[in-house]
């Protein structure tokens, strides 16, 4: 199975660090957050990667190159228009050869054991979608996912502050059929111009009647999301959270 990063955009709410370097380049402890997410996903047992750049693009591919150091193939596709996850998915449908493949996030890291954890359940449960939720105090700055047990029932992105009734959110790590695909070409951008994954799984669930298998990571576990100055100035200066990605 092939794995897909999406790692295209400008990262502005990292800005000034993200100037002149691409955010998944940005170095923690020693190495670009990219490389601890393509750690994980070999630790996981992918040897096919494929990286979705844009910003900055030559410091990704300069750096990670075929991926023979790291015992992978590693493949290039530029978004040249940041049009959204969505837009950044469908340029990669010509390049999906199987029936399923693994997306994640470029600036979310969660430990290595969780992408194992939902190839295991896509090998056992033969799942054709797979979304890994989180816990959070409210989920109004990803995608609010409401469950009934294991299975997805609504996705409410970007929900209005203090609204949603689940504590549940969109981690941003999943496993898709290729059916993703025939959905997203039938969207329009939304209001922040943009072709949304989580509006093309609501529709799948209600038009189609996806079922959904959710993966809810235990409350403790860890998860970065570099999406923030804050966030990376947290990880940057304190090197405890590595011992976590390996828990």
């Amino acid at each position: 199975m092939k794995a897909i990063i999406l790692c295209a955009g400008h990262g502005k709410r990292l800005e000034p660090y993200t100037d002149k370097i691409q955010k998944t380049m940005l170095k923690l402890q020693g190495k670009p957050f990219l490389e601890y997410i393509i750690d994980g996903l070999k630790y996981a047992g992918f040897r096919d990667i494929l990286l979705v750049v844009g910003y900055q693009k030559e410091q990704i591919i300069e750096h990670f190159q075929t991926g023979e150091n790291w015992n992978m193939n590693i493949e290039y596709i530029e978004q040249k228009e940041l049009n959204g996850t969505g837009g950044a998915l469908l340029l990669c449908e010509k390049l999906i050869h199987e029936e399923h493949f693994f997306l994640t996030w470029g600036d979310i890291l969660v430990p290595y054991k969780v992408y194992k954890e939902v190839c295991a359940i896509f090998k056992e449960e033969n799942r054709d979608f797979i979304l890994v939720a989180n816990y959070t105090d409210d989920p109004h700055l990803g995608a609010a996912i409401y469950s009934n047990d294991l299975i997805v029932t609504d996705i409410i992105e970007k929900p209005v502050r203090g609204s949603s009734k689940t504590n549940l959110n969109n981690c941003g790590v999943f496993i898709f059929s290729k059916e993703i695909f025939s959905v997203l070409k039938t969207l329009t951008p939304s209001e922040r111009g943009e072709i949304e994954i989580p509006k093309a799984l609501l529709i799948g669930i209600k038009e189609r009647h996806w079922q959904v298998r959710v993966l809810k990571m235990d409350k403790i576990l860890f998860r970065a999301d570099i999406g923030a100055k804050e966030k990376y100035e947290q990880l940057r200066d304190d090197p405890t959270w590595l011992r976590l990605l390996k828990i």
